[in-house]
């Protein structure tokens, strides 16, 4: 499993979020704390605290890791593992 610490600074930041997520295949998951929710979803995204980070966790190897990576470079603080 790979981690990518997410931080948002705008709303519109996370709207672009959820829209670059619908074009990922897989699942993905946020957590921040004891909460964990679907990261395709707006209204569970809404619900986490956005002024803290976020870790978001997906399954992916080669190619297809690297371009979920890719793709999170604007929102990312830091790639975990």
């Amino acid at each position: 499993m790979s981690t990518v610490t997410l931080k948002f600074d705008s709303v519109d930041q996370l709207r672009k979020f959820n829209k670059t997520m619908s074009t990922l295949p897989g699942d993905f998951d946020m957590e921040q704390g004891r909460y964990y929710i679907d990261a395709k979803s707006i209204m569970g995204i809404m619900s986490l605290n956005l002024k803290q980070p976020i870790d978001l966790h997906f399954q992916a190897e080669g190619k297809e890791k690297t371009r979920i990576i890719s793709a999170m470079n604007e929102f990312a603080l830091k790639r975990v593992g």
